[in-house]
This record gives structure tokens, C-alpha cells and sequence, in this order.
């Protein structure tokens, strides 16, 4: 039995689970997500918590359960409380704002990165070198925020670029003089 997909999935108060075919739709005080059911799952609501059961023993079947309970779990959490990534600008000359809805980036580049972010995700600059991306899918947010990072990776010489607030960077000696 997985040990992930073994546990229920709590749901909090002014949380509903609906099940529509082979999607679960959660909507919360936040908005609304829809997690995808595959075959072989079922899910069993109840008032307070959601329980997934598999048909089968198959590999693919337990493998399913684990992650489907984990996906239904963010939506969960994404709805109550949301999701967040903050990524800190290094360098100097770098730096981020925000020009209506589009973020504007400055990299060390000959010319400015504007970056529109999609539905549903908030982008807020602080110090003009510290940025927050907030949504509800945690998945979205993630990825929003690996594509800021990948306009300008930490390099490992000087640690410039854009990267994880907390991320530890590791350093390379540069070349030696006489």
C-alpha cells in the first residue's frame, strides 16, 4: 500500500471536492482547481476529508495513488492558503519592477526582459532586487518562477544572476594570478 496515497486528504473548513468524471474540481476561499483522476483511482468524499482507493495492484496503478493523492492535496493547500516563490536578484545593475502587469528585468543584458505572467499569478517587487511570485497552482507558481530564474542562472564565480531566496550557490576559485 502506498504510504502516501494511504493517508486522507483533509479537507479545512469552506472547502468542497467534486468529482466530474475523471477530474476532482476543489474550490476554496481562494478560487477553484481541478485535479485530474486516472483510471484505476477512485475518490470517496466525505464531510471532512477525502480517501483515494485503487482498483488494482499494478505498478502504474500504485504509483497513480501516491501522486494523485499529493496533487489533490496542493490543490487543497492552494486554495486555502496559496502558494509563494521568492527569487532574490544579485549583481550590480540588477534589478526587477513592474511596468502595469508585465515584470521588467534588468540582467546585465543590452536590452530590458519584460516577462508577462500568466492568470492567476501575482509578481511583487521588493527592493527592486527581491521578487514574489504567489498563485494558487503550485505548479504554475513553480514554474514561473524557474522561467524568471532561467533568464539569468547564478553563475558560479561571482554567484551573479537570479536565484532562490535560501539557495545555496556553490563558488568556484577563479584563475590565479602571479
Amino acid at each position: 500500500m502506498s504510504r502516501i496515497g494511504k493517508k486522507p486528504v483533509t479537507l479545512p473548513k469552506g472547502v468542497n471536492v467534486k468529482v466530474n468524471g475523471a477530474e476532482a474540481v476543489v474550490a476554496g476561499t481562494k478560487g477553484q482547481l481541478s485535479c485530474p483522476i486516472p483510471s484505476g483511482i477512485t475518490l470517496d468524499v466525505q464531510a471532512e476529508s477525502v480517501v483515494l482507493n485503487r482498483a488494482n495492484e499494478e505498478a502504474q496503478t500504485r504509483a497513480f495513488h501516491g501522486l494523485t493523492r499529493a496533487l489533490l492535496n496542493n490543490a487543497v493547500v492552494g486554495v486555502t492558503e496559496g502558494w509563494k516563490k521568492e527569487l532574490d536578484i544579485v549583481g550590480v545593475g540588477y534589478k526587477a519592477a513592474m511596468e502595469g502587469s508585465r515584470l521588467r528585468l534588468d540582467l546585465g543584458y543590452s536590452h530590458p526582459i519584460l516577462y508577462e505572467a500568466p492568470k492567476g499569478i501575482q509578481i511583487a517587487v521588493e527592493k527592486n532586487t527581491h521578487l514574489t511570485v504567489t498563485g494558487i497552482d503550485r505548479q504554475l507558481v513553480g514554474q514561473v518562477a524557474a522561467d524568471i530564474r532561467k533568464f539569468r542562472k547564478p553563475e558560479p564565480y561571482k554567484g551573479k544572476g537570479v536565484q532562490y531566496t535560501g539557495e545555496v550557490i556553490r563558488r568556484k576559485a577563479g584563475k590565479t594570478g602571479k
